[in-house]
Order: C-alpha cells, then structure tokens, then sequence
C-alpha cells in the first residue's frame, strides 16, 4: 500500500498532465505515487505567429525538479519532436533515464548531442513487449502504428490498477513496413482489466477510419509520372514511412535522390543505419550536385512543410537557396498536415512558389497526406479492444478533447468515468474513482529563444509584442546635478543624436526647462514630422512632471523616469487608445 501524498488518500496514483492537453504539441504526463514518478514524453511545440522571437516553447518542469528524487524514469513513446523535443531541456535539469526504442533513442541522440547533454544521458534501449519495473510501475511497451516506426503505447501496472497511455496511433491495417498494431496485446490487456485509458485525441473530430499511409501511394506515382522536369517533395524530417514511399517511387521511376535539410538528412541516414529505411545508397546524391544532371533524373526530398522560417522549402519559395532553384514547369509535393496556426506561413510559401511557375500539390488540392493519427472508428476501436473502467482523452484542443469524451461515452462508459483534464490539473486516480482535484501551478510553458539554456521571461515576450502593436517612446531630459535643478544644452539632442550625447553650443548651458527644450524620440508609434502637436502636448506634460518634483526626488532618477512614464501612459493612452513602450531617458551634467 502506498503512502499518503498531498491530501489524497492513501492509495492512489496522482497524474499530472504538464503539456499536451488543450494544445497540439508539448507532450508530457507524469504518473506519481507516494514513493515513486514517471513520466512519459518530453515534447516541444512551435510557437505561434504573436509570440515573436520565441524559436521553441518547452513545458516548465518546476514540479519534477522539485522531485527529481522520486523519478524512476522517462518513458518516450515514438520519436516525433512533439513528444521527445523537450528531452535535452529536461535532461539538463534532471538526471534521470531514459527508455525508448531503438529509432527513437537514435533520433533523440543527435538533438541530445546539439546540445550537450547525450554525454550524461542514461539512454536505455527496450522493444515492443519489454516490460520494465520501476519503483511502483511496472511499464510494458506495446507497438502501435503511426507515421513513424517503433511507436509504442506504454500499458502502466500500478498501485491502483492498470493504465493504458496509447501515444499517437491509428489501426493501419497495410502499414508500410508490414508491421501491424499489436492488437492481440491490447485485446489481452482488457481481458485482464484497464483501470484508466489515456488515449491520443488528435483526430477525434475526424469521422471514419483513418486510411493507410499506403493510400497515397497511387497519387504520389501519378505525380512523378506528370512531371517532366524538376520534382520536389515535401514532408515531416521524421515522418520516416512516408519517406520510404518517397524512395520507393524514385527507384521505380529511375530517378536520383537528393535531401535537403540537416535534420531530414540526419533522420534518413540514421533509420537506414538502423534497418528501418530501405534506401540503395547508389541512387543519393548530394543536393549540391542536382544541377549537374538533367531536371528529370532528380527528386529532391525536402524539409519545410510548415512554412517554417529559413527551412529549405521557404528558401526555395523566395530563390534564395544556395544551390537548389524552382523554376516554371517544376512540381512541389507539401506532403504534410497543415497544422493550425501555420496556414499563413504555408500559404505565403505556396505564393512564391506559384509565383516561381511551379504547380504545387497538398492536402487541400489532391491526395498527398494521410494523417497518422487515428480518427473517430480508430479511437471506437481502441476503447472496445481496452474496455476502461475510466477514461481520459489526451493530445488536442479542447475540442478535441470533447469529441473524444463524446465518443467514449457513445461505446458504453459512464459519462461520470470520463475525466476531461487540462496541464497542470492534478487528477487523483484510485481503483473506484478518476477526479479532478485542482490546478495550483503545477504547469506553464517555457519560452526560449535560440538554445534551450536561453529561457525568455514573458516580460520581455509582451515588451516584443507591445513593440510591434505600438511601437517605443523616449523622452530625454538633462538635469543639473549639483542643485537637482534642471537644465539643457540647447539643440543638445534630436532624433538624430545617439542618446547619451551632448552637442556643445556658444550659449552654454540655459537655466530652467522649457517644452522646446526636451526631446522626445519615436519609433515604430507615430511620425514625427506629421504629430508635431501631439509631442510638444507630451513635452509640456514631461516639463510639469520635473518642475513638480521636488529637489530630492530629482535627485532620484528612477523616481524622475516613473514619473514620466506614467504621465505619458496616461497622455497617450486617452488621446490614441494605446500605449506604447515608454523609455525615459535621464541625464545628468
């Protein structure tokens, strides 16, 4: 029996979501008892187009290194970036290890390696049917079929019972390396008895059976045969049964192979390494040779389905890659799933290369994506092979999240057995009851900007943001340091003098402060030349301010930059309903 935890009753497993539930992406769960931790999945998310300068948002993982003494392990289910992303960032706050298989450990090495942490990492290797005791968990890996190989759901013996966390899947029944769900086992495992379902939600508002990955095939095929000049493809770095399509059909049609993109040439070199590619090594060339041979001896392999910044595809799209050029007559394939919040990105891409006289193929005009998630019978399929006694949807939107709870209880389970959870909920699961206990801070993203050691703290994210809505705001003031009184050189500062400089004049330095004598400087919230009216309203305001501070708050310059700051917040605020970022500049001579 294990030991009372945080208020809870004494035997009980808590399960505390700090990433993956209201959103695409972010994956983590941690599973706790009193004595024991583990987590499964350590992903990232992209941020979104009003989050600027922000590269990666990692889960904040506070709640685990405060008890990093309890955690047996980090359990990943497959080798997406949504949900091994984050692994280097936790890796180098907590030294714990690490279980997944094969291509997912080797995927996770080079991104662990970038950042130099794979040197300290406890990497351990486990396949399909392992089982692994940890502490109060015994955890038994089962294979499941996704869009990448050796995915796996993780089956937890517990405490309290078992349960099931599935990780990304679909039923494919054609999968591309012949390698089904393992269905005998899930079925088992209901048989025997599931306490609690934890089960992917991404497709949940999707109707029907999610098609094979194979289904595309016959419209690829189609595509290389139409297209007599250069051929480029598209898809996920990681989406590996996709790309083995991708090489099928270049050595059906005679055509050479060449990658652009490290992280899709890593993974391609990596699982043909490994066994799980079937890639003849005689038809890859190097991109920087595709020139050298005729337009229809080529495809190019591409990352950049997402319209991401500086990816080999936006590159292209603008003609300024280095050595690959899209010209009229090309073909583009964008095999991938466009992700909410990336339409803008994607469509600005496709703009250029239509532009470029290229015809463009992607989900919304042909079919060249299958999704590798499993949609509304998928997700039927998993609740009636597992049979929970409780069940609560992972992975998604709220909406998503909704749907999948709709769909649960449309297979039998009481609406009051399913728990819709949201991160940093702490759930509390014993063997006759799943509840929601409450929030209290237990999640939050982490913003970085550039390495995973360069966290951004969100005052700086809403400076950035405030900066591109309504732009920056100086105003520059001399004050005499010897008497706390103020004067200025004249004509000391203008919109053309570096701040913090003086130009010397015959008339010396004037005593008092007059509205002509402050500067105030704009950048990026109105034009100078055209609101002239409006910046000497703000310097007479600037000009009262310092002549009713007294002598000693003059001597104070935060206390003058406060006062400032606030009396032209409060200025522009009512004449333009917005405030932009305002900087007081306070020099002393």
């Amino acid at each position: 029996m294990t030991k009372k935890i945080e208020g809870t009753s004494e035997r009980n497993v808590s399960i505390i979501p700090l990433g993956g539930l209201g959103e695409f992406g972010l994956n983590m769960m941690v599973y706790e008892t009193a004595d024991d931790i583990i987590v499964v999945d350590t992903g990232f998310m992209l941020p979104n187009a009003d989050m600027p300068g922000v590269d990666l948002i990692f889960p904040d993982i506070r709640y685990l290194v405060e008890r990093q003494e309890k955690i047996r392990g980090i359990l990943l289910t497959h080798g997406h970036e949504d949900h091994i992303g984050a692994l280097a960032y936790v890796l180098r706050q907590l030294d714990v290890p690490v279980y997944g298989t094969q291509l997912t450990l080797a995927i996770a090495r080079g991104r662990l390696r970038e950042y130099n942490v794979l040197g300290k990492a406890q990497l351990n290797t486990i396949t399909p049917g392992d089982t692994v005791e940890l502490g109060d968990f015994s955890a038994e890996f089962v294979h499941v079929t996704h869009s990448i190989p050796d995915s796996v759901a993780i089956a937890l013996r517990t405490p309290v019972g078992v349960i099931v966390h599935t990780g990304d899947f679909k039923f494919d029944m054609t999968p591309v390396d012949e390698k089904l769900s393992d269905i005998q086992t899930l079925a088992r495992l209901g048989s025997e008895g599931v306490l609690l379902l934890i089960s992917d939600s991404t497709n949940a508002e999707r109707p029907g059976q999610t098609p094979s990955e194979r289904s595309i095939y016959g419209t690829i095929d189609d595509i290389f045969q139409k297209t007599e000049q250069k051929l480029f493809l598209c898809t996920f770095s990681s989406s590996l049964h996709r790309v083995q399509q991708f090489i099928d059909l270049a050595d059906v049609h005679r055509r050479l192979i060449a990658i652009s993109g490290r992280s899709l040439l890593n993974n391609v070199r990596t699982a043909s390494e490994l066994g799980y590619l079937n890639l003849n090594p005689d038809y890859l060339i190097d991109a920087r040779d595709a020139s050298m041979f005729q337009p229809h001896e080529v495809v190019v392999l591409s990352t950049g389905s997402q319209g991401e910044f500086r990816s080999a595809l936006s590159l292209m799209a603008l003609d300024n890659h280095p050595f690959l050029k899209i010209e009229q007559g090309d073909t583009v394939v964008i095999s991938a799933r466009i992700i909410p919040g990336n339409e803008k990105a994607i469509g600005n891409v496709v703009n250029h290369l239509l532009r470029r006289g290229a015809k463009i193929y992607h989900e919304r005009n042909a079919n060249v994506h299958v999704s590798g998630h499993g949609s509304s019978e998928d997700l039927k399929l998993m609740l009636n092979l597992l049979k929970p006694k409780f069940f609560m949807p992972m992975h998604g939107e709220y909406q998503n999240l909704m749907r999948h709870a709709e769909l649960a209880e449309s297979v039998g389970i009481p609406s009051e057995n399913i728990t819709v959870a949201e991160d940093g909920e702490l759930i509390q699961l014993t063997s006759e009851t799943c509840e929601v206990l409450g929030r209290e801070g237990r999640s939050g993203r982490v913003l970085v900007d550039g390495k995973p050691e360069f966290e951004l703290e969100d005052l700086v994210l809403r400076d950035r943001i405030q900066l591109a809505e309504d732009g920056i705001l100086v105003p520059i003031v001399i004050l005499k340091s010897d008497t706390g009184g103020d004067s200025q050189q004249e004509n000391a500062v203008t919109d053309e003098t570096p701040v913090g400089t003086t130009q010397p004049t015959d008339s010396g330095y004037e005593t008092g402060l007059n509205a002509g004598q402050i500067e105030i400087i704009s950048r990026g919230f109105v034009h100078m030349g055209e609101s002239e009216e409006l910046i000497e309203e703000a310097k007479k305001i600037t000009r009262r301010i310092i002549e009713n501070l007294t002598d000693e708050q003059k001597q104070e310059t935060e206390t003058v930059q406060d006062e400032i700051r606030g009396a032209l917040r409060r200025f522009f605020s009512k004449q333009m309903q917005r405030t932009p970022l305002i900087f007081p500049v306070v020099m002393r001579v």
